[in-house]
């Protein structure tokens, strides 16, 4: 690699650091600058994103880029790794946020305090979490993460959100508990927390020693799926996303998938066929419980009266499904899982901002006044006279995105939510070398459960999209900015960019996914980078 590339790995978590305490030196009324310098950040995290995912895919695998800061070797010294899934998680942080401050720029930003400075060490915490490649460093990263997140779950203030709002701060501080407990447990019993030198431990530990390592896991576990939302631990979740203003929601949806890509790397780094005693430690409890949340979030989503929770509700649909794919522990399904995570966090993200849009212009509680109509038939009554509705230019762009939306989070086709979800099951039904009765009856369970949330995703989306552009035919037309669809359109883009270039794409996450499964190179890239390169790579001083 270069001398630049070499260092690249570390601006993801510098660049937004900076950016964030700049804009902390300036005052609220200097709003225009804060958001110049927020995009500008960005922005900028997109192009090294995709700089650092083109060194990645040319890697033959394990840690594509090791940084180690002060050049101290492990298990002592503080590690970011750059591989495969992390730069995959970067540039999908990256395009998720650039979308939701060009969104936010129209004039959400302006509803409450240091939006633009939360926004950037929100940031900072996300593409830590990604990057680290030690346990006490995720933990920073992670509160980091938490600290900035609860600001901006109060963002714009109202009953509703600060009640949510209050929730989700008491539930992530207990998850912030467990963590702290459960790595403490870890280090006990192995003597280190760099990720890479635990996985070679593992296998040498000592029986009596195994059972106390497996509960900390267990512990360490039980946060991450918290924050990942599996079932039964999502209660907090729908209420918090719904509540909140529509950027912010937008980009907690890949907020979920921090907890899913942890629980992913961990996984399969610690326990994975490698790990002696504990091969495979937890994979029933991650399909099962996978398989919980979706079926949670299904019936979520058929019982939502509005769109906001309705998409709060398929956020626990797209990360149950990953769990579930996780469990079978299977590299294609793994790939499968991957695919089908990026065009649904895209989607996911473009509806959040889409609700705003499309709820713009209505009566308070229009929904529930929708259901209220079809109970009783008033709508009929209403609208005898009428012959057709003249749909506005607005209204058709809404309802076009509606559908791309809708189409991607269903998993129909032909965009890359089908896609994902085929290549999935296709993997799931053909398991490589096993014909346990076991795995045909999981792999049996995860097609059933996925058809059904696909149905119930088409009744719910149909029903409330006839509720939100055909029911109230009195509405007034909403003023839409380009600055607010723009976001929207691009995201919806990008998911029909993954379903043209799907090949490539899919040959991207196949390979992540047999990296996974085979972290041995990761492990021997890890600790067996060379002494003193960081030094000679800097040159003299």
């Amino acid at each position: 690699m270069s001398r630049i590339t070499d260092h690249l790995v570390i601006v993801p978590i510098v660049l937004p650091l900076l950016a964030g305490a700049a804009m902390l030196l300036l005052g609220e009324r200097r709003r225009n600058a804060k958001a110049a310098i927020n995009l500008g950040s960005t922005l900028s995290l997109v192009a090294i994103a995709i700089a650092l995912l083109a060194s990645a895919g040319a890697s033959s695998g394990g840690a594509a880029a090791t940084y180690r800061l002060g050049d101290w070797p492990a298990p002592f010294g503080i590690v970011l790794v750059a591989d495969r899934l992390s730069a995959l998680m970067l540039l999908l942080t990256s395009v998720l946020a650039a979308a939701t401050v060009v969104f936010s720029l129209a004039r959400w930003h302006r509803a409450g305090a240091h939006f633009h400075s939360l926004f950037q060490f929100l940031l900072v915490g996300l593409n830590g979490a990604f990057l680290t490649g030690d346990l006490f460093n995720l933990f920073v990263f992670f509160e980091l993460m938490l600290a900035a997140s609860y600001g901006l779950a109060l963002h714009g203030s109202g009953p509703a959100r600060v009640r949510a709002g209050l929730h989700y701060i008491v539930v992530n501080l207990a998850a912030s508990l467990l963590f702290l407990v459960g790595v403490s447990l870890i280090y006990g019993v192995s003597g280190t927390l760099n990720m890479a030198d635990l996985a070679a431990r593992i296998p040498g530990i000592a029986p009596e020693s195994r059972g106390l390592l497996e509960a900390g896991a267990a512990v360490l576990a039980t946060a991450f799926l918290l924050k990942a939302g599996m079932w039964p631990l999502c209660f907090w979740m729908p209420t918090t996303y719904a509540a909140a203003s529509p950027p912010v929601a937008a980009i907690f949806a890949i907020m979920t998938k921090v907890g899913v890509y942890i629980v992913l790397r961990l996984w399969l780094l610690l326990f994975g066929e490698a790990a002696g005693a504990s091969a495979n430690f937890g994979g029933e409890v991650l399909l099962l419980g996978g398989l919980a949340t979706v079926a949670f979030g299904v019936i979520g989503t058929l019982a939502s009266q509005d769109l906001a929770r309705l998409t709060a509700h398929s956020v626990l649909v797209s990360s149950g499904t990953v769990l579930a794919a996780i469990g079978m522990g299977e590299a294609g399904v793994t790939s499968g899982a991957l695919f089908y995570m990026v065009s649904s966090t895209l989607a996911l993200g473009a509806l959040f901002l889409l609700v705003e849009l499309v709820e713009r212009g209505r009566e308070p509680g229009a929904d529930v006044l929708a259901v209220t109509r079809e109970a009783y038939g008033e709508d009929d009554l209403d609208n005898e006279e009428e012959v057709g509705l003249v749909i506005p230019a607005t209204m058709a762009m809404l309802g076009l995105a509606f559908i791309g939306c809708a189409l991607v989070i269903a998993g129909l086709p032909p965009l890359s939510g089908f896609i994902g979800k085929f290549a999935l099951l296709t993997a799931a039904l053909n398991p490589v070398g096993s014909a346990d009765a076991g795995v045909r009856t999981a792999s049996s369970a995860l097609l059933i459960i996925l058809i059904l949330s696909g149905l119930a995703a088409v009744i719910a989306m149909t029903r409330a999209g006839m509720r939100a552009f055909w029911a109230s035919p009195d509405r007034a037309v909403p003023r839409v900015r380009i600055i607010e669809m723009a976001p929207v359109a691009i995201l919806l883009i990008l998911c029909a960019m993954q379903t043209i270039q799907a090949g490539p794409v899919m040959r991207y996450m196949h390979a992540t996914a047999q990296s996974l499964h085979t972290p041995q190179t990761y492990v021997r890239d890890v600790l067996q980078a060379e002494p003193g390169a960081e030094a000679r790579r800097a040159g003299p001083t």
